[in-house]
């Protein structure tokens, strides 16, 4: 595994799409909620939570598709408007922070995930790591 370090970036598939991250993640984490599903085509989507201040878009504007979200307000899910890649997901439950798709990493590889949440929608088949923090839905 690679440590971490800041700034680091990230983008979509077809470059249109650029970020840099001036701060080091406050949670890292895999949701099985079905719009995670839905959003990432798999059993669960995996992201790193930063402060929504140190989150930058270099190159490239993000389209949101919003859905309302169980802990008040709307998630707004952000992504290439060219080839519909995943960037970034924010709530208007917790302004303050972003949650950046992993796979849109530049250098995923020092991913370290610390817990699953939403597991009360994760599919039967989906063989999560026992060794990491369960959550039903939201961590507490």
């Amino acid at each position: 595994m690679t440590t971490i370090t800041t700034p680091f970036t990230g983008g979509c598939a077809c470059g249109a799409i650029r970020y840099q991250t001036a701060a080091e993640p406050v949670l890292m984490l895999h949701c099985h909620c079905r719009d995670c599903q839905r959003s990432s085509g798999g059993p669960f989507s995996s992201f790193i939570i930063v402060p929504k201040d140190a989150f930058r878009l270099l190159q490239g504007s993000l389209r949101f598709h919003d859905r309302p979200s169980e802990a008040g307000g709307k998630t707004h899910r952000g992504f290439c408007t060219n080839c519909g890649s995943p960037i970034v997901v924010a709530t208007d439950s917790q302004p303050e922070i972003v949650a950046i798709r992993t796979a849109s990493l530049d250098d995923p590889s020092w991913f370290k995930p610390q817990m699953d949440v939403w597991i009360s929608d994760a599919h039967p088949w989906d063989q999560m790591n026992p060794a990491l923090v369960k959550f039903e839905k939201y961590p507490q």
